[in-house]
């Protein structure tokens, strides 16, 4: 892909997939179009986190590094996004978020969101639907993973 930050848009996906064009043309105007560039850090790990982060293209990597180690906890391409949380209750990143390769993002701070859902209120409660189910969705996978965990850790507490 090229390098250049082309005329961005959000596109038909992810969160704003049920949002018509005029309005994702609108909610675009709420936030800001920014190039990540490869190996740029976009959220750092324990620094405050107030901003929801659409991706247009590229791809992106979330990771915690703890004990010398670094773990991947998610790979982000486009039409996904990170930092839902963030619009509901605002704080320090849980994770490390690097570009790992050239990347267009959307960006929106719980203020951007509050004044393009009170602008547009129809538009508005769709995407925080989008928002909350995305959110329910994570916590759903996130409690699958846990359980896996802890049936790992009986097993070898078992064998003891």
């Amino acid at each position: 892909m090229s390098q250049e930050f082309n005329s961005p848009q959000l596109p038909a996906t992810g969160l704003v997939a049920e949002l018509e064009e005029e309005d994702r043309l609108l909610l675009g105007d709420y936030g800001d179009f920014l190039p990540v560039q490869e190996g740029q850090v976009l959220i750092e790990e324990g620094h405050n986190q107030d901003a929801l982060y659409f991706v247009i293209s590229g791809v992106l990597h979330v990771h915690a590094d703890a004990n010398n180690k670094r773990t991947l906890i998610a790979r982000v391409t486009a039409g996904q996004s990170l930092g839902e949380i963030n619009i509901f209750d605002p704080g320090t990143a849980s994770a490390t978020v690097t570009a790992k390769s050239f990347t267009q993002i959307w960006k929106a701070t719980r203020e951007d969101v509050e004044l393009f859902t009170t602008a547009y209120p129809k538009a508005g409660n769709r995407l925080l639907s989008a928002l909350i189910g995305e959110m329910s969705r994570r916590i759903r996978h996130m409690n699958e993973k846990l359980v896996v965990v802890k049936e790992e850790a009986a097993y070898q507490n078992f064998w003891r």
